[in-house]
């Protein structure tokens, strides 16, 4: 798996750094091209020649070469990556990354790179515990790196606890993983929606909801990762598209949403819609603005076309993905719903959760499979959410 692949591995001042040495020997012996890129402060703790030496590379550490006179170009570092693994990585290097900090050549590789990007913490338990890091952290995720936990254990500091960067075979057990996993939906199609729709009243103002988006631009940015060619149709968002596999397709009401669905869903292997696109449109939209008056205003609305059983009714081998936000009784309408609009499995969001649902980073989901199987998740990140919605996808792809 790891044969031919371009591999740069960071390395930050910690104790943790000598495990790097056994790291680099794994890679190399697994077939994959390594180079590291090693922080000013990572060489207090391991020497340059042993990295060297076990990479069979020469080690970069500042932009520019003195003995030489050669600059170490930072851009092409990154571009030539076909996976960045920074292990050990600090809180402060952390700390950089998540706010874009970029004052060492490691961190100018970071923000240069196009692939994915892997981070193996190392640091003592308070520092680990501490809500900046933790913040950083989720920051990082958010950006779509891959987080390798640290474990539990004996601190350089004496203490026991979390902080402890991972063993060194068991973070390249997650590098094959990796590579394994991002071939996954290789060849596939998957039709995306996402974000609110606006349906307007006049020329000023729509009648809307409050999505933000980002559970969508999760699921297509993860399903391009993993190999997709991905068309994402959105209603109006201030988000933006990062995957050069993410077709963004952009409108505004549930008709132009339900026309851009019916022309790319033929062609799709699965289609995830997680869209709040209204129920309801005025019946006329007034072609100028409405002038406020003493009385009372009344709108006349009229059914949008439900596209989630639209498609349901016209679906053939293509897997269809709905979403369910509800205020009562959840379970029992995200049951209705899926046998009604004829999906594979439905999604579940509750807004008696607190932290999760619109606007905000956060997610709480149960997903609703035809046979019966009901999974709850936690709390936890909108990347991670699609993370579990796409692995349940992937098992009926």
């Amino acid at each position: 798996m790891l044969e031919g692949k371009n591999i740069l591995l960071g390395v930050c001042g910690s104790i943790a750094s000598y495990k790097s040495a056994e790291l680099t020997r794994l890679l190399v012996k697994a077939g994959a091209n390594v180079k590291i890129v090693m922080t000013t402060g990572a060489k207090a703790f391991i020497t340059p020649l042993t990295l060297s030496t076990l990479s069979k590379n020469p080690i970069f550490s500042e932009y520019y070469n003195s003995d030489t006179g050669e600059w170490n170009n930072h851009v092409e570092l990154a571009l030539w990556a076909d996976l960045i693994l920074i292990a050990p990585v600090t809180a402060n290097t952390l700390a950089k990354f998540a706010n874009g900090g970029c004052d060492n050549l490691l961190s100018a590789c970071y923000l240069s790179a196009k692939c994915p990007i892997m981070f193996a913490p190392a640091m003592d338990l308070d520092m680990w515990k501490h809500p900046s890091t933790k913040k950083n952290i989720q920051t990082l995720l958010d950006y779509g790196n891959i987080l390798i936990k640290p474990g539990k254990g004996e601190l350089a500091s004496g203490l026991s606890g979390e902080g402890r960067m991972e063993e060194p075979e068991a973070i390249y057990q997650q590098v094959i993983h990796h590579f394994e996993y991002e071939q996954l939906l290789k060849g596939k199609r998957i039709l995306v929606t996402a974000g609110p729709t606006f349906e307007p009243i006049d020329p000023v103002r729509f009648i809307g909801n409050y999505s933000s988006g980002k559970m969508g631009f999760a699921i297509a940015e993860l399903c391009a990762k993993l190999g997709a060619s991905v068309n994402l149709i959105s209603g109006p968002v201030a988000l933006e598209v990062h995957h050069p596999n993410v077709k963004r397709i952009n409108v505004t009401t549930a008709e132009e949403m339900l026309s851009a669905v019916d022309y790319a869903f033929t062609d799709c292997d699965a289609c995830i819609m997680s869209a709040a696109v209204a129920d309801y449109t005025p019946l006329e939209k007034a072609a100028q603005k409405i002038k406020k008056s003493d009385g009372e205003f009344n709108i006349t609305l009229k059914k949008t076309t439900d596209i989630l059983q639209y498609l349901g009714s016209i679906k053939k081998n293509q897997i269809l993905v709905g979403f369910a936000l509800e205020t009562e009784k959840e379970e029992e309408h995200a049951k209705l719903k899926l046998q009604k609009k004829n999906l594979d499995f439905i999604v579940l969001n509750s807004l008696n959760d607190e932290g999760a649902g619109f606007k905000g980073d956060l997610n709480k989901v149960t997903i609703i499979q035809t046979d019966g199987a009901t999974t709850y998740y936690d709390l936890k990140s909108k990347s991670e959410v699609a993370q579990d919605i796409i692995n349940t996808l992937i098992k009926y792809l």
